[in-house]
């Protein structure tokens, strides 16, 4: 669910807090090991960038997640960033006419 009222915590946190910290890893360890630049996962971790696909199916393969985790992260902190202030109202389905 997307949180009303705070913008939804970061991938990068989470990353950083409940992969690399628990598992004693720096982000040069994880980027060796998937083969991204290090300047890459200190991005992501600082949540100066986001979870590409390609990110995700690295992540997921390294900590034996899914790339949907990685990636529905990401998506409800985009969402939770561009909520529209404006609500629409919802669309009724318009009678057909009798002929």
């Amino acid at each position: 669910m997307i949180p009303s009222n705070r913008v939804a915590t970061h991938p990068g946190l989470i990353l950083r807090k409940e992969f690399l910290e628990p598992l004693g890893l720096s982000q040069k360890a994880v980027a060796n090991h998937i083969g991204i630049p290090v300047q890459r996962v200190n991005e992501i971790v600082r949540g100066k960038r986001g979870i590409s696909p390609d990110s995700a199916w690295l992540l997921s393969e390294a900590f034996n997640t899914s790339p949907e985790f990685w990636l529905n992260l990401q998506a409800t902190h985009d969402l939770s960033l561009h909520k529209p202030k404006n609500h629409v109202q919802p669309l009724v389905a318009v009678s057909a006419m009798p002929g």
